[in-house]
């Protein structure tokens, strides 16, 4: 049976904020507007098909049960959403993105797969999440967090609407180092994937994917971000060798480090 996503207890002032102000920067929501409908191919592409056993790989890490509420961020097309929603019985989920035009695929995908009672996508900024504190169960960002502006303020933003003992799970492509193949994963991953998404997307913008890459923070440094920002029990996960890093944490049940943004 199906549960609908209770929306009561989002404030009037936060819904009628869900839409930011679009930023042409790089990885901007005005950029992926403009490469939607291919971006699903893209993916696909770019990764040679390993990006949904990456995505599996998260949802399982949410050690989801029967009738959780679970915040997808960045969602994007709602493949993460929809991995969710199909994973356990009667889970709602809600997924937010920065970009429109992202969310009217997601959208078409939601309605084709018949989960539009079970999962609602929204507009709005990870940096200044519309839900009340501790309003899921478990949260999930996948090849998102590089994109957003401020990581520290995005990562706390997820911890405040997680409930304590709740889960937050950070899915993120990597440089993979230590193997033998890693100057060759190395080449694709910087010069070849870029290439190939601006020929797929049949746009530039994607040949941003090299520096945002390069520029990420090492798993060891992410993974010290994340407890700053709130999370405890912290673990960082290489997938195929590094090319992507599975990061999960938990929202402490007691209050956490005052130095840290989330709210008790």
């Amino acid at each position: 049976m199906d549960v609908a996503l209770n929306w009561s207890t989002i404030p009037a002032t936060a819904m009628s904020n869900l839409t930011p102000t679009p930023r042409e920067a790089d990885g901007s929501g005005a950029m992926f507007d403009r490469i939607a409908r291919r971006y699903d191919r893209m993916n696909r592409v770019i990764s040679l098909g390993t990006d949904k056993r990456w995505r599996k790989r998260l949802v399982n890490a949410l050690s989801l049960a029967p009738g959780m509420r679970v915040l997808d961020v960045a969602t994007g097309t709602a493949d993460v959403a929809l991995a969710i929603a199909s994973s356990t019985d009667n889970t709602a989920v809600a997924g937010i993105d920065p970009s429109h035009e992202m969310l009217a695929v997601g959208r078409e995908k939601v309605q084709n797969a018949q989960m539009t009672e079970r999962i609602q996508l929204v507009a709005g900024d990870a940096q200044a999440l519309p839900f009340e504190d501790h309003h899921f169960d478990a949260c999930a960002i996948s090849f998102g967090i590089r994109n957003v502006p401020d990581r520290l303020i995005g990562l706390q933003e997820m911890v405040r609407v997680t409930r304590p003992g709740g889960t937050v799970a950070v899915l993120e492509l990597g440089v993979p180092k230590g193997h033998w193949f890693s100057p060759f994963a190395r080449l694709h991953m910087r010069y070849v994937m870029p290439q190939i998404g601006a020929i797929v997307a049949g746009r530039k913008e994607y040949r941003y994917l090299q520096q945002s890459i390069d520029g990420f923070p090492t798993p060891e440094d992410f993974s010290q971000l994340m407890v700053h920002a709130g999370l405890e029990s912290v673990e960082a996960t290489p997938l195929t060798f590094g090319a992507a890093w599975l990061f999960v944490g938990r929202r402490p049940t007691h209050n956490p480090n005052p130095d840290s943004g989330a709210q008790s």
